[in-house]
């Protein structure tokens, strides 16, 4: 087994783990494999060792080094977990699968006249500032509800809420309120936790965790 199929195994076995404590079925949990900053061939062997949910942050990165990948492997999800410009929302819909960064009034404008002129729409979810934190971004949660209205009236339908939780503090009791937010809202989906906190994550409820450092391991 290659060390990229360990890992793999390494973090589903978890994964199961933290659902099954739960009471959660294993497969109701999507593991978005981070690969922002790493090229495509520290990609090739996660996905050869069958790994198919990917995540970028940002468009440019993910238009240089996806299309290629994507034509070995066309079952490829491709995650859009960054913030996006609006500037941004054509090639995003064109490129990605799922955005997970919906956050503003003028990026919802841009999503919904991107989605018409490309004939198709990503599963979106809209990011909520869980820790309200001004360098973060996401919308507010006491905006939320305005921003799925307005969605909604746009004709974008918003799937699931993602957030992430201030650094250096306990996450559970924002990964709760997220789940609480979606529940309220009648969100089926619900993205959150990271290397250092996905069981957890997946104890509260997480629909998609997004792991980076525990499948490709440390940055240079």
């Amino acid at each position: 087994m290659s060390e990229a199929a360990e890992r793999l195994a390494e973090v589903r076995d978890a994964i199961a783990i933290a659902a099954k404590r739960a009471q959660r079925r294993a497969d109701d949990i999507c593991l978005i494999a981070v690969s922002k900053t790493h090229d495509a061939e520290a990609i090739r062997p996660l996905i050869a060792a069958g790994q198919r949910h990917f995540g970028e942050n940002r468009v440019q990165e993910a238009a240089a080094k996806w299309p290629e990948l994507r034509e070995a492997a066309p079952d490829i999800v491709l995650h859009l977990i960054g913030q996006l410009q609006s500037n941004k929302a054509d090639d995003a819909v064109v490129l990605f699968d799922v955005i997970h960064s919906v956050d503003r009034s003028s990026l919802v404008q841009a999503l919904a006249r991107a989605c018409d002129k490309a004939g198709k729409q990503p599963r979106l979810f809209v990011q909520v500032n869980i820790g309200d934190e001004a360098q973060k971004g996401g919308c507010a949660t006491a905006d939320l509800p305005a921003l799925l209205a307005e969605a909604k009236e746009a004709g974008l339908a918003i799937e699931g809420l993602m957030a992430i939780p201030p650094a250096d503090v306990e996450p559970a009791p924002y990964f709760a309120l997220l789940d609480e937010l979606a529940e309220r809202h009648g969100l089926p989906l619900r993205s959150m936790g990271m290397s250092g906190d996905f069981e957890t994550a997946v104890m509260l409820g997480a629909t998609h965790v997004r792991v980076g450092t525990a499948l490709f391991g440390a940055r240079g």
